[in-house]
């Protein structure tokens, strides 16, 4: 605005700024305010829908978990939450639900679900390692080893290490599995059952020796 040098000029020209521009400022001013009135009802309907999330996942825990397992609700809950984390470990839990029952199609099914839908790199990985177990209880050991090569995390190293052991014992490959074993645990110096394997490993890779 130009200097104007009497009170007189500077009200009559904030009069003429306002006849010009007004509307536009106070529609901006509505606009911004609805704005943020607008994110925070976003923040609480986000905020509500994952209680109400929430909620829902220990109801269906509760229901797989229990005597009278209810599977069916377990699966409308992934598909109406599937945005969600919870929806990948209700995945998860069916998937558990499913190879306790031996049903290895149906385990696979829940565990690739997560993989090509979670979000959450740990839930991957964790994924792809159940899934390579279950690939492994049905000799298809390549499919395996290459559900263990995706998991790139390195929190999961030990376990890849260690699945991957059990795998190359079932392929008859033991000084492989051996070695595998014996990296795993020195990242898990004090699992116990890791040793075992590899006590048990040297056994048979010393009779063997003797044999031959």
């Amino acid at each position: 605005m130009e200097h104007l040098s009497t009170e007189e000029e500077q009200i009559e020209a904030i009069k003429k700024f306002w006849k010009e521009n007004g509307i536009a400022i106070v529609v901006g001013a509505v606009l911004g305010l609805g704005g943020l009135w607008g994110w925070r009802a976003y923040n609480d309907h986000v905020l509500s829908s994952q209680e109400m999330a929430s909620d829902k996942y220990n109801e269906v825990m509760e229901n797989i978990s229990g005597e009278n397992k209810d599977l069916t609700a377990a699966s409308t809950f992934i598909n109406e939450n599937s945005d969600t984390s919870y929806a990948a470990l209700t995945s998860l839990q069916l998937a558990k639900a499913a190879v306790d029952a031996k049903d290895f199609p149906e385990a696979k099914k829940q565990l690739q679900w997560v993989i090509a839908n979670s979000k959450e790199e740990s839930l991957v990985a964790l994924s792809s390692i159940r899934l390579a177990r279950v690939q492994n209880e049905e000799q298809n050991f390549d499919a395996a080893l290459a559900s263990l090569n995706a998991v790139t995390l390195d929190a999961f190293k030990a376990q890849v290490l260690a699945v991957k052991g059990d795998i190359l014992v079932n392929k008859g490959e033991l000084t492989e599995a051996q070695q595998s074993y014996t990296e795993a645990l020195a990242l898990e110096e004090n699992n116990n059952l890791l040793q075992m394997k590899i006590d048990d490993l040297n056994a048979k890779v010393s009779g063997t020796a003797q044999n031959g």
